[in-house]
């Protein structure tokens, strides 16, 4: 809800003014509501205005100013009025939404604040409006916040408490505020609003004991020790919150109701799967499922030899945490996106989202202009520094910029600020030991991802980048390990495309031309939007003599990005080793060749 800027109005000579209290409700995610079921949502906004709210506001002698079908302004003469009113339509409206479905629960959020007003027959204007407009938007689902002013007219007149949420800047508003939560009492019969259970964290999940089908107690060990593994190894993943094994391992041999376990226990997401052997192998079934909803998310399936299943242990957990990590991710832009007042991380997730999504030129702008906002938010959030670096130093590793310098400079001075706040995130490691490759580092570039690796031993993308410097550093030869054990831990991942490139212009430099192609094509065939991949694959096929493919190839890429030139390629080396120097030299004869422009 947004209520227009502080204007005059003019009563003859004279502008009337008052103080008064100002209240502003908005209800929370109003547009997601509204996407689900427009009439529904209409009508039950309507029916708790009417039932739950405007007699409550009219009982404490307040006056509605407007409503603008999704919250409503209202003023006291009152400041203790107006809160208690809050107070109590609160608890009105979270009691009347019990029996809804969360996902379709109607909250509201509250702002109060004291202020001189400038008053209209049939509106309100001002500062002290807008103050309790930007109070409301950083309020909670079902929760009130006031500024100073107003706690100091209630302060020991309400028997309830406030959490100072300190000074804060809002927006279009020339001085900070300071503001105050409103805690809600919750002894019986106190009369004051009940509070909404707080809200799970982010990436919060619990992993299930997995099902045994069958009884075997020789699987009952094995998954056992995955269950215990991954919610290890789950809990490396930077921000997120896992359920101790403990903990989880109380719901193992029952069939509780997913919802509730998410009630219970305060998490988004829950993990559960099944064992079965079959024959000689053994298949393992998981499904990740949304705790508020019970919708299934996402769902994968794990088929392995019997024999030697301990010794495959480390790979099915490496596999798994990597899947979950992206499609948390996806799941978390897609739950930013309904957000109304975005914060610091609903933008990060949404930036990663299109960062996983490929190296396009679209793509990576749009990941650097969420980072970017993110940073406006929080400018101390690491997880956005090391989205900012990663999107520069890829721009500048991928040939999409004449300003390579200054974009590595610029990217290495968010990841080491992120290392600061953060030393033990393994993500900024690899976002440090990518920007070092692409400054002519590859040996510190590498060591920085073997410190990734030894912080998350998950990280598949660490044992990618190793195998690009090695590239780099003038051996090729040991380029393929490393890009074998990336796609061993994480056959799925959103950045195996990058690996099979790396690879293949390892290949190319060896002279291997055949294998070079069939890397790099198979490098297209997992994402057709990295454009480095087609180049590449249109110089290897002229120098297999394949014109019309190779030809075909360079329009691919240019297609994708229609401002790479030879030029810009062959004056942004990577690295000064003479054997990677020559093989760059030969990539660019391949690709004129092929008719990618000199530029």
């Amino acid at each position: 809800m947004i209520f227009s800027d502080s204007k005059s109005f003019v009563a003859g000579d004279r502008v009337e003014r008052r103080l008064a209290a100002i209240l502003v409700a908005d209800v929370a995610g109003y547009s997601r509501l509204m996407h689900i079921s427009e009439e529904a949502t209409h009508a039950r906004v309507t029916a708790l205005m009417t039932s739950g709210i405007l007699p409550v506001i009219a009982e404490h002698c307040g006056r509605v100013i407007k409503n603008t079908g999704d919250g409503f302004l209202a003023e006291f003469s009152s400041a203790v009025d107006a809160v208690r009113s809050a107070m109590q339509f609160q608890g009105e409206v979270y009691r009347l939404g019990i029996p809804d479905a969360p996902e379709q629960r109607i909250l509201f959020r509250v702002g109060i604040h004291i202020g001189d007003i400038i008053v209209d027959a049939n509106d309100i204007f001002g500062d002290g409006v807008n103050i309790a407009a930007r109070l409301e938007g950083i309020a909670e689902p079902g929760g009130i916040c006031l500024s100073s002013s107003v706690l100091d007219q209630v302060h020991g007149k309400i028997g309830i408490e406030f959490a100072d949420l300190g000074l804060r800047d809002l927006k279009n508003i020339a001085r900070p505020v300071r503001a105050y939560a409103v805690v809600p009492d919750k002894t019986p019969g106190g009369g004051a609003a009940e509070a909404p259970p707080a809200a799970a964290p982010r990436l919060s999940i619990v992993v299930l004991p997995f099902a045994n089908i069958g009884g075997d107690p020789e699987q009952e060990y094995f998954v056992d020790g995955v269950i215990e593994s991954l919610t290890t190894d789950l809990s490396r993943i930077h921000g997120s919150f896992v359920i101790a094994r403990n903990t989880a391992f109380a719901f193992k041999g029952k069939s509780p109701d997913v919802r509730q376990i998410g009630r219970e226990l305060n998490v988004r997401y829950v993990l559960e799967g099944s064992v079965q052997r079959s024959g000689n192998r053994l298949r393992i079934n998981v499904q990740l499922i949304d705790a508020g909803t019970g919708n299934h998310l996402w769902a994968d399936r794990f088929d392995k030899p019997a024999a030697g299943l301990f010794e495959m242990q480390d790979e099915i957990v490496s596999r798994l945490a990597n899947a979950l990590d992206a499609e948390l991710v996806e799941v978390e832009a897609r739950r930013a996106e309904h957000s109304l007042h975005p914060d610091a991380m609903d933008l990060y997730f949404q930036g990663r989202a299109c960062w996983n999504k490929g190296m396009a030129p679209e793509h990576l702008a749009l990941a650097a202009d969420f980072f970017e906002r993110a940073l406006v938010l929080d400018d101390g959030n690491a997880d956005a520094l090391v989205g900012r670096a990663t999107v520069l130093a890829t721009i500048a590793g991928s040939f999409a910029s004449d300003d390579r310098p200054a974009q590595l400079a610029a990217a290495e001075a968010a990841v080491t600020r992120a290392l600061s706040i953060a030393p033990r995130h393994a993500g900024a490691h690899l976002a440090l030991g990518a920007v070092q490759m692409f400054s002519n580092r590859a040996a510190q570039g590498i060591a920085a991802c073997e410190r990734a690796l030894a912080l998350d031993h998950n990280l598949a993308d660490a044992h990618g980048c190793i195998g690009m410097a090695k590239y780099f550093a003038g051996h090729p030869e040991q380029t393929e390990a490393h890009i074998r054990e990336a796609l061993r831990l994480s056959p799925r991942d959103v950045h195996t495309y990058r690996w099979l490139q790396f690879a293949g212009i390892a290949k190319a430099q060896l002279g291997a031309d055949a294998e070079a192609a069939g890397w790099l094509r198979r490098s297209i065939e997992a994402n057709r939007n990295f454009p480095l991949a087609h180049f590449h694959l249109a110089g290897v096929l002229a120098w297999l003599g394949q014109l019309d493919e190779a030809r075909a190839a360079a329009r691919a890429g240019l297609a994708l990005q229609p401002d790479f030139t030879l030029r810009r390629y062959a004056m942004n080396a990577l690295g000064d080793n003479p054997a990677y120097l020559d093989g760059r030299d030969r990539s660019c004869q391949g690709m004129r060749l092929a008719g990618v422009p000199e530029g």
